[in-house]
């Protein structure tokens, strides 16, 4: 399959009136709809057209209502606008009609007393002695974008296994690293971490997806993220897990919680 660079993916959304129009080519699906984080990647890309100005994001809260199929509408909104924060309301509707609904928080850096952070960035291996990771067969299109590699935890497909997994990932298409539309994007290019208890690796849909940024502008080296997923829980078709990403250099950017149905 010919693939799509992620900012050639970008570069090809369209303003028309208040909305930004898309058509997202099958390398970019997982099946028939685009997956979570494209789908929450194309509707930051969309809120920055509309309003360049915009303090750094803080926190996002992203609802999938329905598949994100055909040609996609991108509507970003401003809620309210104060002194030191700017919040957006989006939909992202496609041809079956709205698909996801978000939320996103905006906020102006200020001096502070307090400077603590909980989420210390485990001692492991790099990239280039990790294992590859991307090698189970039946992966989702959209996963030949990226490069993984195992650097903690188990493959998706091992009962008897914990479900986590720590992964340096990058996007093939190397870009601006301080992009934090293409860290969306990478930020939900793993599986559900309970898939590595799952015998046979089912369909499965996220529903809900919070973030918090730890970093106004974060970047990193080389591309490499390193991506911690795990599972909190994982019963009647349900399972809600975190998610915790550093860059290369150990700081924490950005932490995620997440509910994603498993049919099956």
């Amino acid at each position: 399959m010919e693939l799509t660079p992620f900012s050639s993916l970008t570069a090809a959304m369209q303003k028309e009136g208040d909305h930004q129009i898309i058509n997202l080519p099958s390398d970019w699906l997982q099946g028939r709809t685009a997956y979570g984080g494209l789908s929450a990647a194309l509707c930051l890309e969309a809120t920055y057209r509309a309003a360049p100005d915009l303090p750094p994001l803080r926190s996002a809260q992203f609802c999938f209502i329905g598949p994100a199929t055909g040609q996609l509408m991108i509507s970003p909104s401003i809620l309210r606008k104060g002194k030191s924060t700017v919040v957006v309301g989006v939909d992202l509707t496609g041809e079956g009609g709205l698909a996801v609904r978000a939320t996103m928080c905006f906020g102006v850096g200020r001096k502070s007393a307090h400077d603590y952070q909980f989420f210390v960035m485990p001692m492991l291996k790099g990239p280039d002695v990790c294992p590859s990771y991307y090698e189970w067969p039946s992966r989702p299109n959209f996963m030949n974008h990226f490069e993984g590699r195992l650097a903690e935890g188990a493959m998706p497909g091992t009962p008897g296994m914990p479900p986590e997994m720590t992964v340096w990932l990058r996007h093939h298409d190397r870009g601006d690293e301080s992009s934090l539309v293409r860290l969306m994007a990478l930020a939900d290019a793993l599986p559900p971490a309970s898939m590595v208890m799952s015998e046979v690796l089912h369909p499965i849909s996220t529903m809900t997806w919070s973030i918090d940024m730890l970093e106004a502008q974060p970047s990193t080296g080389d591309g490499w993220w390193l991506v911690q997923a795990k599972a909190d829980t994982s019963q009647e078709g349900y399972s809600a897990q975190s998610t915790v990403i550093w860059n290369s250099d150990g700081n924490p950017v950005l932490v995620a919680r997440q509910n994603v149905a498993i049919f099956g």
